[in-house]
């Protein structure tokens, strides 16, 4: 009797090895890590303008990796959410010369949700690859940004555009407390209700959530038509800081996404990752990204420093996590 009760204890994990099961907080840790490095390496890294300056660059990256984030979960890619968000910020340009801005913003998404939803029927009904389908509405939509536009900027945009960027609630940034409410919401959704778990368990096992009854082909178009249609949204933020919508607006984003929501802890094979997760992992791009610069790393060498960190750090999360699980 003495023996089992003196075993029981020990079969419950510690606090804290609760805590260092979770994803999250390991790559809070890191976060915070990475953050320590830089402001040691530089003075100006924690200033107070910079900390801001970093978090208006996480909105553009961070609203498509919400969407990178869906279609990940699904176990699917999608390579052509840059060139969407170049060719949508093409259709806000012109069509704010037609119409008021919010109309205006409402086609560009709603082209983006089009596309989208091309995407994941192809995908889905039928059953081609996520990436050839993905790599050619890539293609197709660059190209079509440079035929709408003429092949060159559209500049003519309201100034009124502005405040979508410049508005502050409560001192934070209209477009930042965007990101933070997007992500709440997004993470509310996947977290509490059937359609996010449905999306998990088609990540999972896309035969075994069919044959429970569920409606997997809904909930494996579904994430395409968000990263396209958010991917409109977040050129929207860009061309309201530029004032200027040009073809070339988004190029290699989807590579960035793609990356934050890996680093974030979500698995290509779908069925494992989280919006709080991808969020990290965004903050952690712009981290690294904004550090280089400040320290006056080449743009030459930033892409091989980037993906060093990026290899290491998802090296190490995948060592200490086999680690803590066993």
């Amino acid at each position: 009797m003495a023996t089992t009760l003196a075993a029981e204890p020990s079969s419950r994990p510690p606090f804290i090895k609760k805590l260092a099961r979770r994803l999250e907080v390991r790559m809070i840790l890191l976060a915070i890590a990475i953050a320590a490095c830089l402001s040691i390496l530089s003075p100006y890294f924690l200033t107070h303008s910079n900390i801001f300056n970093m978090l208006d660059q996480s909105v553009v990256i961070g609203i498509i990796a919400v969407g990178m984030t869906f279609v990940i979960l699904t176990g699917g890619i999608d390579l052509s959410v840059g060139s969407v968000a170049g060719l949508t910020g093409i259709i806000l340009g012109l069509a704010v010369q037609q119409m008021p801005i919010v109309p205006a913003i409402a086609v560009a998404v709603a082209a983006g949700a089009f596309i989208g939803l091309l995407s994941g029927l192809l995908i889905n009904v039928f059953g081609l690859a996520a990436f050839v389908v993905t790599l050619g509405v890539m293609a197709i939509a660059r190209s079509l940004a440079y035929i709408f536009s003429g092949q060159t900027a559209i500049s003519n945009i309201p100034d009124s555009m502005q405040n979508i960027v410049y508005t502050s609630v409560f001192g934070i940034p209209s477009n930042v407390l965007f990101l933070l409410v997007l992500y709440a919401l997004a993470w509310a959704y996947l977290t509490y209700t059937k359609g996010g778990r449905t999306i998990y368990a088609v990540g999972s096992n896309k035969e075994a959530a069919r044959a429970a009854g569920l409606n997997t082909l809904f909930y494996s178009v579904l994430p395409y038509v968000l990263a396209s249609a958010l991917s409109a949204v977040a050129v929207t933020f860009s061309i309201a800081q530029l004032l200027s919508a040009d073809p070339l607006m988004g190029n290699a984003l989807e590579l960035d996404a793609i990356a934050a929501v890996v680093i974030g802890g979500a698995s290509l094979y779908g069925g494992r990752g989280s919006m709080i997760g991808t969020l990290i992992g965004v903050f952690i791009m712009v981290m690294i990204r904004n550090g280089l610069n400040l320290m006056g790393v080449s743009p030459f060498w930033q892409g091989t420093a980037i993906g060093t960190i990026i290899i290491v750090a998802l090296l190490a999360e995948r060592l200490v996590s086999s680690r803590v699980n066993r």
